[in-house]
């Protein structure tokens, strides 16, 4: 009878292609950040040799990441992805503080943190008349609630692709697909508008290199790549939907591959378009370089155009980001190592309804407490933790599992994943010695997933027993 009950569960459907896996991977990863962090890195390296050498050099290591992963994908074609890559090499504890983590802090803290931004650049079509109420501090039960108008149009974004995912997977691909392909057009029409309609600024490109080398030059290499390593993060959302995609065994590969590589080129590009109209030092001097980038040959209506580039971009990536993140949950309450009903999937949508509508909440709530931010600053050193552990992986599960069928295997192993451990483990330490306070709140959140397994997991064996 159990068996029976267990057949007849309502399950996820595999009714996802290869071209929603790239589109979910392509549409979490470019977000705000192209748009933001460019003038960070030219601040730090001063010159567009090596400002283009900091976006490839952390391209390179984002694909050797999803090389890495693609092994593990083919193999380990499950719901959560990540999460059961770490359960199968390392065993439950460890993935469940990852999944702890992942649901905590990191997914709905990039959730709220992206639709906030969402939310800022929409205010640039309100009119002015109406801006003191949009960013009007309110009240709530005597607690201030900064830029109410914002947060409300944040929350509003989250609810309504929260519904979008809640009515079926295929329906939230298929936004993910439009969207995606819209702020894949929008950006290459952007570039292409740079190089049809500007001219090239005096000393475009220039200093191609910095005109002396030194010790300082290789710390400030790191720091700029920390910022482009932001804006290529959310590679590892399409290994998620896993359970969700058809041929999982080779379309999460190709996924990995092919969006990795094509975010790659579009994040060069637009950096070569920045310099071809601004001067190194005016891109380093800039707080939204693309705006400023239009702004030298389309005027104010160039600041109208980047922000209705802006609006679709991160619009697509809330989406991707709820698609994704709640298989993660789903999967730990299917391992009975979190709270049951989040392992429901709906018997008409078939999604994992209850994970979302959870997500979705708690998303909402970090963003009206306006405290996402520092939350994600707290465990952004846990995230990279948990990437180079996911890669090491591949090492243990090919001691572990020597005769398991591995549908693709890591080009260049051992060198392309150990490569990114290393690089990984180096990040980690760096965090936790120049943020020694941040980090060790971060270490407190994942460490308090430790009393919750435990808890969750006697549970389940008084269920069994």
């Amino acid at each position: 009878m159990q068996e029976s009950a267990a057949n007849s569960k309502p399950h996820l459907l595999r009714v996802l292609g290869p071209l929603e896996t790239i589109t979910i991977l392509v549409g979490s990863v470019i977000g705000s950040g192209i748009f933001l962090v460019p003038n960070t890195i030219a601040a730090q390296v001063g010159s567009f040799g090596l400002i283009i050498a900091v976006w490839l050099v952390s391209g390179l290591l984002t694909l050797f990441g999803a090389l890495s992963y693609a092994e593990l994908g083919g193999m380990i074609p499950h719901a959560g992805g990540q999460y059961a890559y770490l359960r199968e090499a390392y065993g439950k504890l460890p993935a469940f503080l990852f999944g702890w983590t992942e649901f905590l802090v990191i997914k709905a803290g990039s959730i709220a943190a992206v639709a906030v931004a969402f939310a800022l650049y929409f205010g640039y079509f309100i009119p002015e008349s109406v801006q003191p109420l949009y960013h009007k501090t309110v009240y709530l039960l005597s607690f201030p609630i900064e830029d109410a108008g914002v947060k409300l149009v944040a929350i509003a974004c989250i609810l309504v692709l929260s519904i979008v995912n809640y009515l079926g997977v295929r329906f939230g691909g298929w936004v993910q697909n439009i969207f995606t392909f819209l702020k894949v057009g929008a950006l290459a029409g952007l570039i292409g508008l740079v190089f049809i309609l500007g001219r090239p600024a005096e000393h475009a490109f220039q200093p191609f290199l910095p005109e002396q080398g030194s010790a300082g030059l290789l710390s400030a290499f790191g720091v700029a790549m920390v910022a482009a390593l932001w804006a290529y993060d959310g590679w590892n959302n399409a290994t998620y939907v896993a359970a969700e995609v058809r041929q999982p065994q080779r379309n999460i590969p190709l996924a990995l591959f092919v969006g990795t590589s094509l975010v790659v080129v579009i994040y060069l590009a637009a950096n070569v378009a920045y310099a071809y109209v601004l001067p190194v030092a005016a891109v380093a001097q800039s707080q939204l370089v693309a705006a400023d980038a239009l702004r030298t040959f389309l005027g104010s209506t160039g600041g109208a155009v980047i922000s209705g580039a802006v609006l679709i971009s991160t619009f697509g990536t809330v989406n991707g980001m709820i698609l994704s993140g709640a298989r993660v949950t789903y999967a730990m309450a299917n391992d009975r190592v979190f709270f049951s009903q989040m392992g429901d999937v709906h018997s008409r949508f078939r999604t994992p309804h209850v994970s979302i509508a959870v997500q979705g909440v708690w998303s909402a709530l970090l963003t009206l407490s306006g405290r996402f931010d520092q939350l994600f600053t707290y465990v952004v050193f846990a995230a990279w933790m948990f990437y180079a552990l996911t890669t090491g992986g591949v090492f243990v599960l090919r001691r572990k599992w020597p005769h398991v069928e591995r549908p693709y295997r890591t080009w260049g192993y051992p060198f392309v994943p150990l490569l990114f451990i290393v690089i990984s483990a180096l990040f980690v330490v760096n965090t936790l010695i120049t943020d020694p306070r941040d980090s060790l709140f971060g270490l407190v959140i994942v460490m308090l997933g430790v009393p919750a397994y435990f808890y969750w997991n006697v549970r389940a064996k008084r269920r069994r027993s």
